[in-house]
């Protein structure tokens, strides 16, 4: 009898989306559903129709769906990625005892990716005194890098500022404020809301020459700047092993958290130029992915 698993993705990793379905057949008899969700609006609504289906698994991505889902049901199994500190959200006891029902794999191996962001954006745009750091105040993402962005801003001789942001209106109002303040760049912190409205923020952006850093890849492709952060796609083929061995009997509570062992670093040429940044040659060396 095939056991029912459902692949709950965010609506912009389609790479994602397509090793989600790999790994549903090569688990075995797996009958596969994927949804997509694209708005936090309908966040509660989705996630109780998930639980209704009662599947034998579900595989999430993301912070905020794994907290609501954990809340919803304390007994089907869940596999979530890209979750950023799982036990300050309430999601496990510890990394290597997860306890109750979920565990699965980080979004980042540790609190200083912060620290990478500030020190990419100078790194392209060493004249910058002043960055805005956008926040989604839905997402607790924040509460892991903000402090510690706080704590290293003078070693970068800048002043950070962090904004917090609900909706499209407040992200326009955000950046045009800070927009008026000299060397001005922008380090956005991933979240759903951020990502469905990356257009919007790296037109702005642009419009304003504000060099800005993100932390997901569909902003570089969508015209931003830089982006460093785990490789989503490596996440989900991991997580197949949880989908395995679940399926098969074991507990997610005896399975360990793991963090990602592989990160991208993405730089968009076409937008450097545009803003008059010459990137050094040892970052583009290190690049995984040049947009020209």
């Amino acid at each position: 009898m095939a056991r029912k698993a459902i692949f709950q993705l965010k609506s912009t990793c389609e790479r994602c989306a397509k090793d989600s379905s790999n790994l549903a057949g090569s688990t075995g008899a797996i009958s596969a559903s994927i949804h997509r969700w694209t708005s936090g609006d309908r966040l509660k609504a989705e996630v109780a129709e998930m639980v209704d289906l009662a599947p034998d698994l579900i595989v999430c991505g993301g912070t905020q769906l794994t907290v609501e889902l954990k809340q919803k049901t304390r007994t089907i199994p869940i596999v979530f990625v890209q979750v950023a500190d799982p036990i300050a959200t309430g999601l496990v006891e510890s990394l290597s005892r997860p306890a109750g029902n979920v565990t699965g794999f980080t979004a980042y191996a540790q609190s200083s990716m912060g620290e990478k962001w500030l020190e990419l954006l100078k790194e392209i745009a060493p004249r910058l005194t002043q960055v805005l750091v956008l926040v989604d105040s839905q997402n607790p993402t924040w509460m892991m890098h903000v402090p510690t962005m706080e704590k290293v801003a003078l070693s970068f001789a800048v002043q950070l500022t962090a904004v917090h942001a609900r909706n499209p209106a407040e992200i326009a109002r955000s950046i045009e404020a800070f927009a008026a303040r000299p060397n001005a760049g922008l380090i956005v912190l991933p979240s759903l809301m951020t990502e469905n409205q990356r257009e919007l923020i790296t037109t702005l952006a642009a419009k304003h020459r504000m060099p800005a850093v993100y932390a997901i890849r569909s902003f570089v492709a969508s015209g931003g700047l830089a982006y460093y952060g785990a490789d989503w796609v490596d996440l989900y083929r991991r997580a197949a092993s949880y989908v395995d061995r679940i399926l098969k009997g074991a507990k997610p509570a005896d399975l360990p958290v793991q963090q990602p062992t592989k990160f991208e670093l993405g730089i968009n040429l076409k937008t450097a130029k545009a803003l008059d940044l010459e990137v050094p040659p040892t970052l583009l060396a290190r690049a995984d992915e040049v947009i020209e």
